[in-house]
């Protein structure tokens, strides 16, 4: 080992000691408005972001502007013959609150037709990448080299930007991007999987539609598209993929800038990768049952057993939530009126009969729910959707209607450049330090 990998090592070693002595003994003393364990762990439920898109609660799950699922997917206008809404029309609700008439919704439909030609050049770039390059490495490549479209970054070239109309031209970003990013998904499935076989966009096709159309996959795809791209667009603005967003758009880096950070963040295990992770473990689960579906005890046992070897279950679990994660309850009633007798979603459906007792039981978990990775990746699996490195993509897709429409609002609003303050290990321990030596001075009083 080199002298300064060494030295590095020992560093790390001791500092280790001190972070944890501190969250320990001291987690609990605050050093402005926030606690030292606080500040170590992440900023977990500190209150310093606004964002008016979504609000997360712990016991109700995600509302869009204030709308449970159940109420946007029920009041929301659909396709003809269809039950799941138009993307577009969810949009519109994202960026303004309301929930579009039917006539509101198609013109937005209409408005991202125009607006969804992908340049060639994107399709060139991709075409030179190495086809083992990881999808979302591509997705991030593929809007990042859009970057030279932005009306946004135009407009503060040509010195036409002012804080009271940079919202503007965040919106024409936003919207043009969001009309391209199903074909650059699309073209990116078929290019790594289906041997570079493109199929050319349906121009009288929705959003969602459209999407499962260049995906070569049939009806009721299209209703999978839809219902994913909702449930997954928005989360509050603290997870990762759409603070990334938020953070380097307050820089007043363009729309394309941003979600490609946004992206890159949603590509980490502990984001949005947890989809196929679940999938890869049920499919292990089945596969040690020789393809059967266990009974309830067998499943008791298995259970058991998973958590007494130290693994956690997979897809059980939330940073925030303490119920069941609507986004699965939806999910659930898909699969329950398309896939009922489908071994993995029974599978599923037993673990949700069986795991949240038995977690309850063990103790540890503070959410023993399931969230919405908990079965997303078995819907894809039933329909072919069957590469796990793909499921990110689509995860990026629905996240972008969020953000985009969050990045929209900063502008419109003029929030500023976001820029905490740091404190070191040294500052930590006199606060620590502080505070222990007034406890004692309370005592002695």
């Amino acid at each position: 080992m080199s002298t300064l990998k060494n030295v590095l090592a020992k560093k790390i070693e001791e500092h280790r000691k001190r972070t944890t002595k501190l969250l320990v003994e001291s987690g609990d003393v605050k050093i402005s408005d926030v606690t030292i364990a606080q500040a170590i762990g992440g900023m977990r439920g500190v209150k310093g972001l606004v964002t008016d898109i979504s609000y997360l609660d712990p016991f109700e799950g995600i509302r869009f502007r204030g709308y449970t699922i159940q109420e946007v997917m029920e009041g929301l206008p659909k396709p003809e013959g269809k039950d799941y809404p138009y993307v577009e029309g969810f949009f519109y609700l994202l960026l303004t609150g309301d929930i579009p008439t039917k006539e509101q919704a198609e013109e937005v439909v209409e408005d991202m037709k125009h607006r969804a030609k992908v340049p060639e050049y994107v399709f060139d770039i991709l075409r030179a990448m190495p086809r083992d390059s990881h999808p979302m490495v591509m997705f991030s490549a593929a809007i990042v080299s859009m970057q030279r479209e932005s009306e946004f970054a135009k407009a503060y070239n040509e010195g036409k930007f002012n804080k009271y109309n940079s919202w503007e031209y965040m919106y024409e970003d936003a919207l043009n991007l969001m009309a391209r990013l199903p074909q650059v998904g699309a073209f990116i499935y078929r290019l790594k999987y289906k041997g570079d076989t493109q199929i050319d966009p349906d121009p009288t096709l929705d959003l969602g539609g459209n999407f499962a159309h260049m995906m070569g996959l049939e009806p009721p795809y299209d209703e999978v598209a839809r219902m994913y791209f909702i449930l997954h667009s928005d989360h509050e603005s603290g997870n990762v993929s759409a603070h990334t967003t938020h953070l380097v758009a307050s820089a007043l880096s363009d729309a394309y800038y941003s979600l490609s950070a946004g992206i890159n963040g949603l590509a980490g295990p502990l984001h949005g990768l947890a989809n196929q992770e679940v999938l890869a473990w049920i499919q292990q689960f089945m596969e040690k049952l020789g393809g059967q579906v266990p009974t309830t005890e067998q499943l008791k046992k298995i259970v058991w057993d998973t958590l007494n070897s130290g693994h956690v279950i997979p897809g059980y679990g939330h940073a925030v939530l303490r119920k069941t994660d609507p986004r699965y309850t939806s999910q659930r009633e898909y699969c329950l009126k398309h896939l009922p007798d489908y071994p993995l979603f029974q599978l599923v459906s037993k673990l949700y009969e069986v795991v949240p007792d038995i977690l309850k039981e063990q103790g540890k978990a503070k959410n023993p729910w399931p969230n919405v990775d908990a079965q997303s990746g078995v819907i894809q699996w039933y329909y072919g959707l069957t590469e796990y490195d793909f499921y990110t993509v689509l995860f990026g897709i629905g996240r972008a209607l969020g953000v985009l429409a969050n990045i929209t609002w900063d502008r419109a609003l003029g929030y500023p450049i976001e820029r905490p303050k740091s404190v070191t290990t040294d500052m930590l321990e006199e606060y620590a330090k502080q505070a222990q030596e007034a406890k004692s001075n309370e005592h002695r009083a």
